[in-house]
């Protein structure tokens, strides 16, 4: 049986880990799977993760940013010393265990799930091992980071990405290297066996509550929304940085009755919550894939989202599984969310054809195209 190890800095909240996760679950019937973590954040993963899976934290100290950038905020240059020392020997003891881990590695694949893993597994994995990179965020325009991407990749068998526009970009940047750019979508663990009735009158957003992702126009577009559909309700799924501008906006608005904040929840709870909307609104500036989509498409939920989001792009076709909103326009989305609002025979054609769409993200699909990647390599 062949042994694959996954490196990810930890096993707590966000996209990457969901993914590690996932992923980890996927292969582990099939092969021997290892999950090297960098930290230690929770006492078991925040994700659920097969008992088939080992999982080895390489460190035991965790990072301090929070602290280091409150030292700042407060100017006391003891704190700020402190907290600075602390740092550097947490990235230094991030990097001596990941590397050790990388040339002591008896895995015959090697996923690497940053940047920073990349470089570190193409300069010193061992040659008979199979490496593969896996990126999962999209550069957004910075060319910067799609420069250290490249570069990191270099040395590596694969690059995978979670997009075919990713994939098409990164080929032309790796053309003169040996990485091979692959497309391998990320996964949606099932999909319903029933649809949402669309009868209740809510609307349903999930996401981690940080600037990039929007939150604070949803609320200012749901302010408008309520005038002309009072009875319509908001509900938001997730916790960051963002949930106390979010709580004062709710106040001052005297949304308290209307919108719920309901904080970083598990996947039952989100399903169900899914099961029980009618409309699914994204307003991300930047996504690279949208798994929260295609997990309200698994539900028959239609989805409205801004097309700045690229992966929004890259799962709606607009008017046909969902609707994308040019130019991050207020008015353009108040319009379209109305629409459906307004005609629930829409909202059943829509969720029905994007329901259907959601069956090329299911494990048993997308597993295959990994095993396929390790498999022929």
């Amino acid at each position: 049986m062949k042994k694959v190890s996954i490196l990810s800095l930890h096993l707590g909240y966000g996209g990457i880990e969901k993914s590690v996760a996932a992923l980890a679950n996927m292969l582990c019937d099939k092969y021997e799977v290892e999950i090297a973590c960098s930290y230690k954040l929770f006492e078991n993963s925040v994700f659920p993760v097969n008992d088939k899976v080992i999982i080895k934290y390489l460190t035991d100290v965790k990072p301090n940013r929070k602290e280091f950038k409150s030292a700042i905020r407060s100017k006391n240059i003891f704190k700020i010393f402190k907290e600075g020392l602390y740092a550097i020997k947490t990235l230094l003891k991030r990097r001596s265990t990941m590397v050790k881990y990388i040339k002591n590695c008896d895995s015959d694949v090697i996923i690497a799930t940053r940047d920073i893993f990349d470089e570190w597994l193409g300069d010193y994995g061992k040659e008979e091992t199979l490496k593969i990179g896996w990126e999962h965020n999209h550069y957004h325009n910075d060319f910067k980071y799609a420069s250290n991407i490249t570069r990191a990749n270099r040395k590596l068998d694969y690059l995978v990405l979670v997009s075919n526009s990713l994939r098409e970009f990164y080929s032309k940047e790796l053309i003169n290297s040996k990485c091979e750019c692959v497309y391998i979508p990320n996964v949606i663990e099932s999909v319903p066996d029933k649809s949402s009735s669309l009868n209740n009158k809510r609307l349903v957003s999930v996401g981690r509550l940080s600037p990039e992702k929007g939150f604070m126009d949803l609320l200012k577009i749901y302010t408008l929304l309520h005038k002309d559909y009072p009875d319509w309700k908001l509900d938001i799924v997730g916790d960051g940085v963002e949930k106390e501008r979010l709580e004062k906006f709710i106040d001052e608005h005297e949304l308290q009755d209307f919108v719920t904040l309901h904080g970083f929840r598990d996947k039952d709870y989100i399903d169900n919550l899914l099961h029980d909307s009618s409309i699914y609104l994204l307003t991300s500036y930047t996504e690279s894939f949208g798994i929260v989509l295609i997990e309200a498409m698994s539900h028959g939920v239609p989805c409205i989202a801004f097309d700045s989001a690229e992966g929004a792009r890259e799962l709606i076709q607009s008017g046909k599984n969902g609707y994308l909103i040019k130019n991050r326009s207020y008015t353009a989305f108040i319009k379209k969310v109305s629409d459906l609002i307004d005609n629930k025979e829409e909202r059943k054609r829509i969720g029905k054809v994007s329901k259907e769409g959601v069956k090329q993200y299911t494990c048993e699909v997308v597993s295959k195209q990994w095993i396929d990647l390790i498999e022929e390599s």
